[in-house]
């Protein structure tokens, strides 16, 4: 396939950035998106030019670490997938593709399409975490848990961090990461003795960071590569209400 690539440069975070237009010959419908851009950053380096930075790791949808925009979509067209699974048969020979990094005031821009998402380290070391008493290892199966407790937790606890949520919602809102930290742990027996602690001190946290609020756009659920539920932004504000009126 040939392609023309319109891809966000910027240099640091203290530098305006600017789209950059690049021309890719014979791209085999089989190439992951990130291997599309590997092959297009040997071009650039044969030139002598300074490639594109983006972020990776895994390479296999686990750790979120690669998000972008692609066509203004987070991860890109395909439903449920991160940009690293997203494969170039989705795009059409002669396709015009821009490429972005996240927007978020929450994220500032590193370096061309890598961004800074510290800010979701924070909220986790605020409250994602269970106090344990020291001693002997408990049998796995000590405490008993429901099949539709551990799947809700479960379901939870999918969430890679990735950023997507944010990228696409309208408002900048991390709502849905943020719940999905809380629910994963609020809902399990372990972590009922810090669960009202918890929600105060993230969402607070999260509020500090300067993410937006949830206006209901649902746009994070639709761009989430792991389909988490906005059910659990409600069940956040269930708890936050009531931690809010509960004396600790």
């Amino acid at each position: 396939m040939k392609l023309k690539l319109h891809i966000w440069r910027q240099k640091n975070a203290a530098t305006s950035g600017k789209m950059t237009s690049y021309e890719m010959d014979n791209v085999s419908p089989d190439m992951s998106f990130l291997e599309m851009l590997d092959v297009l950053n040997e071009k650039i380096i044969e030139r002598g030019e300074e490639p594109v930075a983006f972020e990776h790791d895994c390479r296999e949808g686990i750790c979120g670490s690669c998000g972008m925009m692609i066509n203004g979509m987070a991860h890109g067209p395909e439903k449920l997938t991160t940009t690293c699974q997203l494969h170039m048969r989705k795009f059409n020979d002669g396709d015009e593709i821009t490429i972005e990094p996240w927007r978020a005031e929450a994220f500032p821009v590193i370096k061309d399409l890598v961004v800074d998402r510290s800010s979701f380290d924070r909220i986790i070391a605020s409250g994602g975490y269970v106090n344990v008493n020291t001693g002997g290892v408990p049998d796995a199966n000590a405490i008993p848990i429901g099949k539709k407790v551990a799947d809700y937790a479960f379901n939870a606890a999918a969430c890679i961090g990735c950023g997507a949520c944010v990228a696409a919602c309208p408002n900048a809102s991390a709502m849905l990461f943020t719940s999905a930290k809380i629910s994963h742990l609020g809902s399990l027996p372990q972590g009922q003795v810090e669960r009202m602690d918890r929600v105060i001190n993230m969402v607070s946290t999260m509020d500090n960071e300067g993410f937006g609020g949830c206006t209901n756009h649902l746009e994070c659920e639709a761009a989430c590569p792991k389909g988490i539920s906005a059910e659990y932004i409600a069940q956040m504000n269930r708890d936050m209400m009531k931690a809010t009126f509960t004396v600790r």
